[in-house]
């Protein structure tokens, strides 16, 4: 009898695991390798535009010149950040690769220790000689097989976590390639010049939105579930999902330095410098030294109203709740704001 095919058949779920996350790696990694591909070619064509303009300038001059010298740059500077977006995309899939690779050696184990477990069991009863102890080893290893499942179902579902929140972050790269100015040329007009300023009937029905909100909470307490977008931190999902409601055309962004790059993209951000200028209700401010990183852009809240040297934000996840705070308008606790 060969007991290893026996508990191979007991743990077919589990197989089926492994081998579905060891095929979504394997995509995975032909991604990021293709992503990395782009990457490297934007980077050549942005130093061919560079120098191809350079020696085009070398033999003319005049107003024209000057009008090329400046289209050319413009472009050079728009692939240069396609090509940032494509590093950037490159890490998220890398990391979903490395999530997926670690899913299916952990699938694997879970397989190779049950087979090894169960096998032993049905390998006591074949020496038994007894029919009932046979009948009764193969319950037992049948008996085994649910809790190394459930292991694995685990499991699956803990990558799957992490791959929903790989697919999150290149949707909204997918987003900023499609305004940088080369896949849709129009953003770049739109991004021009100063911060621009919403209209007072959006205002308002952000100001509304994010008022109706006040109180709700998330659910269960502590667990950062919550109505706006995924189960994390949710200030900037809050956010954004109530720029949505006024028709603001923005995905949902849980990490709050995202809004302050959609801003910059857009020509709506402003710094920290022009607060007191800038600053109006409906914007959001962000808290903390910079759109880096968690560590460094911590929280972000929707402008109610600016009083003097004061401003009201109403802000998610303020205390496991929406909620409105009042802060002193300053540069060391914004690092700037957003008009939507």
């Amino acid at each position: 009898m060969d007991t290893r095919a026996i508990a191979r058949e007991f743990a077919a779920r589990m197989v089926g695991h492994r081998n579905a996350l060891a095929g979504k790696a394997d995509d995975a990694m032909r991604v990021q390798f293709a992503l990395h591909q782009a990457g490297s070619a934007l980077e050549d064509q942005q130093d061919a535009v560079r120098k191809a303009a350079g020696n085009a300038l070398g033999h003319w001059e005049g107003a024209n010149a000057e009008q090329f010298e400046r289209r050319s740059d413009r472009l050079a500077k728009q692939i240069r950040m396609t090509a940032s977006i494509s590093a950037q995309a490159e890490k998220v899939v890398a990391g979903a690769s490395s999530a997926l690779v670690t899913g299916h050696t952990a699938a694997q184990r879970l397989v190779d220790e049950y087979v090894t477990k169960a096998s032993a069991v049905l390998d006591a009863g074949v020496a038994s000689g007894s029919q009932a102890a046979l009948m009764k080893a193969v319950a037992a290893a049948a008996d085994l097989e649910p809790r190394y499942t459930r292991e694995s179902v685990r499991n699956v579902r803990q990558v799957k976590a992490e791959l929903d929140e790989a697919e999150r972050r290149l949707r909204a790269l997918e987003k900023a390639v499609e305004d940088d100015g080369i896949a849709d040329p129009r953003a770049a007009r739109r991004g021009g010049g100063g911060a621009t300023r919403p209209s007072g009937a959006k205002v308002r029905k952000i100001v509304s939105a994010a008022r109706g909100e006040i109180g709700t909470r998330e659910s269960p307490p502590g667990s950062n579930r919550n109505p706006y977008g995924p189960t994390t931190f949710w200030c900037s999902s809050f956010a954004t999902a109530m720029w949505r409601k006024a028709g603001v055309d923005i995905p949902i962004l849980p990490f709050t330095g995202d809004v302050y790059r959609w801003g910059q993209r857009h020509g709506k951000a402003y710094g920290n410098g022009d607060l007191k200028q800038n600053v109006r209700p409906g914007d959001v401010l962000l808290f903390g030294t910079g759109p880096q990183s968690p560590s460094t852009s911590k929280h972000i809240g929707i402008v109610e109203k600016v009083e003097g040297g004061t401003v009201t934000l109403i802000e998610g996840n303020s205390g496991d709740q929406v909620r409105r705070n009042t802060h002193q308008l300053s540069s060391t606790k914004f690092y700037g704001g957003v008009h939507p």
